[in-house]
């Protein structure tokens, strides 16, 4: 079986362990680049040219989409879908989830818990009523685009709560407001999902005087066990988005667990070093019972 990594960076950990896995169940790897990829869209069919090369015979595709790249880099996807490859996350389930207001949309629509959150068209006074919509300060802000924890404030009163609203609107940044959980102390849970099944789950603990518990912000994670509710919750969130392949993030509160956000290409370092599983085996795995199930491909010759 060929199976390509849609990748920009091949030296980044998730890309370099996929691609250990792939050969190491005895399939031939590849890494394409998305970003240079050519779409080509005619009576023929589709295809794609890379780096001058017609790439052919691929069986399946692990898209591992960065933020900033998310609309090219979806079309490519979909490019290899209807090319015939089975992808181990689907193109339009990257879209939903890459979408914050969307993907909690769905979220609340099939009753999964999470923060109070609010979105408005801004208007002159509109922030204080926007405010008490998510029962007052302390209360969290952020960017619609924002990744990896960028573009999350908190803002602890009232009165700078208003301030950082007035900024972003005047900015014409796109902001969702959601309620602070207080009792989650900075952390939070991130459940790995693979083909309907949690095949690692860590809690990430933000650095001292940090709200955000994200690795990259300089946070620490640690194995833990899922109680029911999370278990129930992240798998629960990962269906409702249309993902085979996720990392879901929840803060624990007294009300059960809360889901803050879905990642459609969830980084393998953290999950794999908090936990010693072999999360890159298991989607090759998936990808391998995926591949065997899909209709036969009928010949245009």
């Amino acid at each position: 079986m060929k199976i390509a990594i849609l990748s920009r960076n091949p030296n980044l950990y998730s890309t370099k362990r996929l691609f250990e896995a792939i050969l190491k169940a005895g399939h031939e790897a590849l890494i394409v680049n998305h970003s240079i990829c050519d779409l080509i869209i005619e009576q023929e069919g589709p295809s794609i040219i890379y780096k001058g090369e017609k790439l052919t015979d691929i069986d399946a595709i692990i898209p591992r989409i960065g933020a900033s790249v998310t609309f090219y880099g979806t079309a490519v996807v979909r490019q290899f879908e209807l090319m015939g490859a089975f992808s181990a996350v689907n193109s339009q389930a990257i879209v939903r989830s890459r979408d914050k207001l969307r993907s909690l949309q769905i979220l609340s629509s099939a009753g999964l818990g999470m923060p109070k959150t609010a979105f408005t068209n801004f208007s002159k006074g509109g922030e204080k009523q926007i405010i008490e919509h998510v029962g007052g300060a302390p209360l969290i802000i952020k960017l619609l685009e924002g990744t990896q924890g960028l573009g999350v404030v908190l803002a602890e009163t009232r009165k700078a709560s208003q301030s950082v609203i007035e900024a972003f609107h005047g900015l014409k940044a796109r902001i969702i407001i959601q309620e602070f959980i207080k009792e989650a102390k900075g952390a939070d849970i991130r459940a790995f999902i693979v083909n309907g099944k949690v095949v690692g789950a860590m809690k990430r603990q933000g650095a001292e005087g940090e709200f955000r518990s994200n690795l990259h912000r300089g946070g620490k994670a640690t194995v833990i066990k899922l109680s029911r509710a999370e278990k129930a919750a992240a798998l629960g969130a990962a269906k409702a988005l249309g993902l085979d392949v996720a990392g879901v993030d929840m803060l624990q509160s007294a009300r059960g667990p809360l889901i803050l956000e879905v990642n459609s290409s969830p980084g393998l370092e953290g999950i794999e070093k908090a936990t010693g599983i072999d999360v890159a085996g298991s989607i090759i795995k998936f990808i391998e019972e995926g591949v065997n199930k899909r209709p036969m491909k009928i010949s245009s010759q």
